[in-house]
C-alpha cells in the first residue's frame, strides 16, 4: 500500500540557490510527524515546496501523495487532493470575510456547493473548539487580527477543510501559553479522524503535548540529519541542535 506522502531525494531552492539537498521522508495515513531544526535549516522551505509554492523550484527528486507523483502540480491541485499548509505569518485579505473565505475554500476543496445552513453549523462548532467569538466570522480575513487570532483562524481553516495531510509551519510561534493550549486543542480535534495525518514544523514542543508523535525528523543545512521517535524531541529540549548542526557539517 502506498504511503500517504513519500518524498524521494528532493532538491529544491529559490532564485537559483539550492536550499534542500536530497530530502527523503515518508508519512503514512494516521501518523503525526514532527520536523525540527535550527533557524535557516530549511523547515519552512520544505513545507512550502510540498505545498507547491511557485517561488520554490524543485531541481531533483519527486513528491508522491497517495501513490501519485504530484511534483509538477500547482498548489491549488494539491489542496484539492487533501494537502494543507498553515503559514507562519498569515496574510491579511481586506474585503473578504473569514466566513466567505472558508466557504469558498471548502467548496473548492470538495468540488461541491455547500448549503449555507450546514456550513454555518460546522463553522460554529469549529469556532467553539477554538474559543473564537462568532463575530470574527464576519470580519475581513486576518485584518486587524492579533497574532494569536490569526493562528486561530489558520486552525479554523484546518478544522473546516479537514485535509488528509496538514503541514503546520510554526503555528505556535509567538503565542502565549493560553493561546498554545487553544491551538493545541484544535489540532487534537483534527487528529481525532484516524486517517488524517500531520507534519508539524515547530520550535516549541508545547503544541505536541496533547498529541502522540509517531516520528521525529531533525533537519540542518537543508538535510535530514537524524530520525527517530519522541525521544529526539526530548533530546532537543535538553541539549539543543548543536550536535545535529555539527553532524551536518561533518564536524561530529
Amino acid at each position: 500500500m502506498a504511503k500517504l506522502l513519500k518524498i524521494n531525494g528532493l532538491y529544491a531552492g529559490i532564485e537559483e540557490k539550492e536550499l534542500l539537498h536530497g530530502i527523503s521522508l515518508e508519512i503514512d495515513k494516521g501518523e503525526t510527524h514532527v520536523l525540527m531544526g535550527p533557524n535557516g535549516a530549511g523547515k519552512s522551505t520544505l513545507g512550502h515546496t510540498l505545498m507547491g509554492s511557485p517561488e520554490y523550484e524543485v531541481t531533483g527528486g519527486t513528491i508522491e501523495f497517495d501513490g501519485e507523483d504530484i511534483t509538477e502540480l500547482g498548489a491549488d491541485k494539491r489542496a484539492q487532493k487533501g494537502l494543507f499548509l498553515s503559514f507562519q505569518n498569515p496574510i491579511e485579505i481586506p474585503g473578504i470575510s473569514l466566513s466567505a473565505f472558508l466557504r469558498s475554500a471548502l467548496e473548492q476543496r470538495t468540488g461541491e456547493r455547500i448549503k449555507l445552513m450546514a456550513f454555518q453549523k460546522k463553522l460554529r462548532a469549529a469556532m467553539e473548539v477554538l474559543q473564537m467569538d462568532p463575530e470574527y466570522a464576519e470580519r475581513d480575513l486576518n485584518v486587524g487580527f492579533s497574532g494569536g487570532e490569526k493562528k486561530k483562524a489558520e486552525i479554523l481553516q484546518l478544522l473546516m477543510l479537514d485535509p488528509r495531510l496538514a503541514i503546520l509551519d510554526e503555528t505556535d510561534s509567538g503565542l502565549d501559553v493560553d493561546a498554545v493550549k487553544t491551538v493545541s486543542a484544535g489540532v487534537a480535534e483534527y487528529r481525532r479522524e484516524n486517517e488524517n495525518s500531520l507534519l508539524i514544523i515547530t520550535h516549541n514542543t508545547k503544541i505536541l503535548e496533547s498529541l502522540k508523535v509517531d516520528r521525529t525528523h531533525i533537519i540542518a543545512g537543508g538535510r535530514i540529519v537524524a530520525e527517530g521517535g519522541p525521544e529526539l524531541i526530548e533530546d532537543v529540549n535538553k541539549n539543543g541542535f548543536e550536535k545535529y548542526v555539527q553532524a551536518e557539517r561533518g564536524e561530529a
